[in-house]
């Protein structure tokens, strides 16, 4: 791999800014600064710039506590997710895997992984999505019966969602395997009730971190990274 490529894909600079960093003698490999950007070196090459290492991954992962009023989309003419992270994420190509609507917040994964971001979300792979929800009016017996068998949505039925009601049935966990359009808050008219709040605690295998405020992200573990592409097998 090229120097100023390797350097590209860790996030670190764009390929132009790359190859000014390395002409201007910020890069070292093996303990030698290189001036060459074209230069070729191994993907696990000890490549330090400015004294600190980088690091080259083929995809990287994030997991972001996404507030109320920002859009699951790269661009959209407004205030997006990727406005949250730093200006490596788009240089990297990152994107949102899957879709939040705007008023709901929580766990959302943020990667450059397009093969594995298509697995993750495919409906045959039935990767089970965790929110947590308060509603109004609270929900009947009945209506917690539909919601776990199925409710008619008019173009399909959803299939059954797993439920956890705290007293009063004003709140709970909901657990669902599709990801139709504001299909949760649909669900939950269909069967009388209106979802005030939503928040998304888990994807699959990840959990969403508590030490993250909204708005805040961190890189997912190596533990949680082969978790997720467990589910690829």
């Amino acid at each position: 791999m090229r120097l100023d490529k390797f350097l590209a894909e860790s996030g670190l600079f764009s390929r132009s800014e790359a190859g000014r960093a390395v002409r201007a003698g910020r890069v070292a490999v093996g303990g030698e600064v290189v001036k060459n950007p074209s230069v070729h070196i191994p993907e696990d090459a000890e490549v330090f710039c400015d004294g600190q290492r980088v690091y080259w991954t083929k995809y990287q992962y994030i997991m972001l506590n996404k507030p109320v009023g920002v859009v699951s989309a790269t661009e959209d003419g407004g205030r997006t997710v990727m406005d949250l992270l730093p200006p490596s994420c788009k240089r990297l190509d990152m994107f949102p895997c899957g879709r939040l609507d705007i008023d709901t917040t929580g766990l959302l994964l943020i990667t450059n992984d397009g093969p594995g971001a298509h697995m993750w979300l495919s409906p045959k792979r039935h990767v089970t999505k965790t929110y947590r929800f308060t509603c109004v009016p609270a929900l009947s017996e009945q209506g917690i019966a539909q919601l776990e068998t199925g409710v008619d949505l008019g173009e399909f039925i959803s299939a059954p969602a797993k439920l956890q009601m705290d007293a009063g049935n004003l709140s709970g966990t909901i657990s669902i395997t599709e990801g139709k359009f504001h299909q949760i808050k649909r669900m939950f008219h269909g069967v009388g009730s209106e979802i005030t709040s939503l928040e998304r605690i888990a994807f699959g295998p990840l959990t969403l971190d508590p030490a993250l405020e909204r708005g805040e992200w961190r890189y997912l573990t190596e533990a949680e990274i082969t978790a997720l592409q467990a589910l690829l097998k």
